[in-house]
C-alpha cells in the first residue's frame, strides 16, 4: 500500500514515516510513501500558497494552483475527467483521495478498514482556514474528520488516519492482536496487566493468574461489556442492533446492571 500526503510541511508527517512499527513496515516493503511539498509548485518567488477568500472573513485559504498541480504531480486526475476515462477502459480509478477536514465524516474503525483494502490513498492537508471548494469538488473523494474540534495542522489529522489504516494491512500487525482490539466486534478491550504482580498495593486479578482459559475468557468479555456500557453506551445498542451481543453477553449486561 502506498500513501502520498500532500502538505506545506512534510518534515511532520515524515517523522511518523519514518520511526517504529511504520518504519519496519516500510523496510519490509509492505507500505510506501511520498512526500509531496505543495510548495514546490507555486508560481511565485516567495512560493506563496494561501489567498484571501472571496466574500471576506477571517483567515486565509489555500490556493488552487499550487494544490491542483501537486496534485497532478502523483496522477491524480480530475474526477469529470477520471469517470469519463473510467467509463471508456472499463477501470476504476486507481488512487482515492482524502482531504482531512473537521467538517468531513467521522473517522471510524469500519472507515479505517475500507481504505485499508485500497492500493493507493492520497491525503490533502489543508491549513489556514482550509482549501478552495472546486479543489474539493473536482478531485475530492472522502471529507474526513478525527474529532469534533478544529486543529491548526492538517498534517497531525492526516497522521492520525494513516495510523489507524496502515496497522490493517496484511503484515504489518499479527492478526490476532487486531482481533481483539477495541471496536472490533462492537465492544472496546478488556484491561489488560503485566508485570509485576503486586504494584502500589493493587494486585492482578486472581482470574488471569488462574490458567483456567475459559474463566480468563469470560472474565475478559464481561469486563468489555462493563466498560462499553461505562464509556460507550451507544456501542451497545448498535451491537444489539446488528445481531453482535450473544446471549451470554446479554446476560452479562443483565448482571452488570444488577450490580453481580
Amino acid at each position: 500500500m502506498k500513501f502520498y500526503v500532500l502538505t506545506l510541511f512534510p518534515e511532520i508527517p515524515r517523522a511518523f514515516f519514518e520511526n517504529s512499527i511504520m518504519a519496519k513496515a516500510v523496510e519490509k516493503g509492505i507500505i510506501a510513501y511520498e512526500m509531496v511539498n505543495i510548495r514546490d509548485f507555486a508560481f511565485d518567488k516567495h512560493k506563496t500558497c494561501d489567498d484571501s477568500p472571496y466574500g471576506g472573513g477571517a483567515g486565509m485559504l489555500m490556493k488552487t494552483e499550487p494544490l491542483c498541480k501537486a496534485l497532478e504531480s502523483v496522477k491524480v486526475k480530475p474526477k469529470v475527467l477520471d469517470a469519463k476515462k473510467a467509463k471508456k477502459s472499463k477501470t476504476k480509478k486507481s488512487k482515492r483521495v482524502i482531504y482531512v477536514t473537521p467538517s468531513g465524516k467521522p473517522l471510524t474503525q469500519k472507515l479505517a478498514y475500507e481504505l485499508s483494502q485500497e492500493e493507493e490513498l492520497v491525503f490533502i492537508c489543508g491549513r489556514y482556514e482550509g482549501i478552495d471548494q472546486r479543489i474539493i469538488d473536482s478531485y475530492v473523494d472522502d471529507e474526513i474528520s478525527i474529532g469534533d474540534y478544529v486543529l491548526s495542522s492538517g498534517e497531525i489529522a492526516a497522521t492520525v488516519i494513516i495510523d489507524s489504516v496502515y496497522r490493517l494491512v496484511d503484515g504489518v500487525i499479527s492478526s490476532e492482536s487486531l482481533e481483539e482490539e477495541s471496536f472490533s466486534d462492537g465492544l472496546l478491550e478488556y484491561p489488560q496487566y503485566t508485570r509485576p504482580e503486586v504494584f502500589q498495593g493493587m494486585k492482578v486479578p486472581d482470574v488471569l493468574l488462574s490458567g483456567h482459559h475459559e474463566n480468563i475468557r469470560k472474565w475478559r468479555l464481561k469486563k468489555r461489556l462493563a466498560k462499553t456500557l461505562k464509556n460507550r453506551p451507544d456501542m451497545i445498542s448498535s451491537a444489539r442492533s446488528s445481531g453482535k451481543l450473544t446471549q451470554e453477553a446479554e446476560q452479562m449486561i443483565e448482571e452488570i446492571i444488577k450490580g453481580n
